[in-house]
């Protein structure tokens, strides 16, 4: 079952066709991106303290931006690919989760929450909910994820969620950043 690491015990699990799925943890839930979550992804993308520790979203992320991102998850295989966006205890988009086997046999992991989130524990119940699902949904048991060397609180959420360090660091690129590379820190997640 879902989230059952740390005693974060599943509200309800839904499987909506097309659209995608739907975690419930206890303080949040992790459901397919919304048209009208582009203003709200926007704002909170848009921050350049977050855009700038992900690879792929860009600063400045205008609301077409999001729409475009929005349309592009809404096209996505699900047995290939997965974002969740990811509501807090009020109801309001905190961040996104996302798994992509495009690079090959095991998913990787990315994730980031709008800086009005950070330290709440958030990422990690969030994080948590995706690799139980992945395990359940795809059957995979060894997931990869990595994080700038600059963002030492991201290494602390995917520790949390039971990643391992290999000790290998890779040069990647962030559109935030110009294109420019930064030190990653490579994990391993092994159910």
């Amino acid at each position: 079952m879902l989230c059952t690491r740390e005693g974060l015990e599943p509200k309800r699990v839904n499987a909506a066709p097309r659209k995608g799925p739907v975690l419930e943890t206890p303080r949040l839930t992790l459901r397919p991106p919304q048209a009208d979550d582009a203003a709200a992804l926007a704002m909170l993308a848009g921050d350049i303290g977050v855009a700038r520790m992900t690879r792929a979203i860009p600063h400045p992320f205008p609301r077409s931006a999001a729409e475009r991102l929005i349309d592009h998850l809404g096209a996505a295989d699900f047995a290939r690919q997965v974002a969740f966006a990811v509501d807090g205890e009020d109801g309001d988009l905190v961040g996104v989760v996302a798994l992509d086997m495009k690079n090959g046999p095991a998913p990787e992991l990315g994730f980031w929450l709008g800086r009005p989130h950070w330290g709440k524990g958030y990422a990690t119940e969030a994080v948590t909910a995706a690799l139980d699902w992945v395990k359940d949904e795809w059957g995979k048991r060894f997931v990869v994820a990595g994080h700038f060397a600059d963002n030492p609180a991201a290494g602390e959420v995917l520790v949390k969620a039971g990643f391992l360090y290999t000790g290998e660091v890779r040069q990647l690129a962030s559109r935030a950043r110009g294109g420019a590379e930064a030190p990653t820190r490579m994990m391993v997640w092994l159910a």
